[in-house]
């Protein structure tokens, strides 16, 4: 299976990610992050499908998932 993976600022430079990610069945959001090697203290915000999610969400083939870190701004 392959999910489209999306790490923004300063976590696309930490694990650059390019194209789709093959992944097992039964893989959550945060297996697949600590596979990749995903400093987990610096995630902040997950989308799966364009929807919040908290990270033990089971991934399916297909799925879009964006990873943010902490941000600030003004």
């Amino acid at each position: 299976m392959k999910v489209e993976l999306n790490l923004y600022a300063s976590l696309a430079r930490t694990v650059p990610v390019t194209g789709p990610v093959e992944i097992g069945e039964n893989t959550t959001i945060l297996g697949l992050l600590t596979r990749l090697g995903v400093p987990m203290d610096k995630v902040k915000i997950i989308f799966l499908n364009g929807i919040h999610a908290g990270g033990d969400e089971t991934l399916r083939d297909g799925d879009r998932v964006g990873v943010f870190p902490p941000v600030a701004g003004g």
